[in-house]
């Protein structure tokens, strides 16, 4: 029988949450580099290209072979700018979660397949060992209604926040800064969420709203 989320309902403009886990559990994020080269690729999928910024490096005199090479590889790598929309994110050491919409039917399947892909190509590399990083497939749930939308992203956001350590520099990546207004990413939206806060509950800040739910957790309310 199927595991649960095995089987994935994809339909048109649909709401998802995407996430997966390290095979056995182990950590698939091993310091911040590893982070980075994530959020990067998450970057070169979902930021729209510049054709003309490419057409411009290609032609430069001094250009090297291998620059040449990497310039042509990234002109072709897909991309889905105009496909996906990422809503909110948060990486933990061993699994990761995405809140995403998609234009079309298809859309998800093929980025994250191209995602997870690149990103276990470099991790083993980089680490020098084969085989599977993630536990199986990844897993997309389709998000039927408002208020699960909503305590999602609060639930990704608030499990980012319990493990960052400020004083120690130990901060968990997340889509949080761009909802409180302390970043701006081209290819984060969480405009629709904030929406809601803004026209529903505007004595309420996002802020607020998340912190509520770690207080809920720690038993102080």
């Amino acid at each position: 029988m199927p595991s649960k989320n095995a089987l994935k309902t994809y339909v048109d403009n649909g709401y998802y949450h995407i996430f997966n886990r390290g095979v056995e559990k182990r950590s698939i994020f091993l310091d911040q580099q590893d982070y980075e080269q994530f959020l990067n690729y998450l970057n070169e999928y979902l930021q729209p290209k510049d054709d003309q910024s490419f057409f411009n490096k290609l032609s430069h005199p001094g250009l090297r072979s291998r620059e040449k090479d990497k310039i042509i590889r990234m002109m072709r790598m897909n991309n889905f700018s105009g496909e996906i929309s990422l809503i909110a994110y948060a990486l933990m050491p061993n699994h990761f979660h995405l809140l995403v919409k998609q234009k079309n039917s298809v859309s998800i399947n093929t980025f994250m397949r191209s995602l997870c892909t690149r990103y276990v190509q470099f991790f083993n590399r980089k680490y020098q060992r084969v085989g599977p990083l993630f536990q199986g497939v990844y897993k997309a749930v389709l998000i039927k209604d408002q208020s699960h939308y909503l305590h999602l992203s609060r639930y990704m956001h608030a499990q980012t926040l319990k493990f960052t350590d400020v004083d120690h520099n130990i901060v968990q990546p997340s889509s949080y800064p761009e909802y409180i207004g302390d970043r701006k990413t081209a290819w984060v939206h969480p405009q629709e969420i904030l929406s809601f806060f803004n026209n529903s509950y505007p004595a309420l800040s996002y802020a607020q709203f998340v912190s509520e739910y770690r207080d809920l957790e720690s038993g102080e309310l």
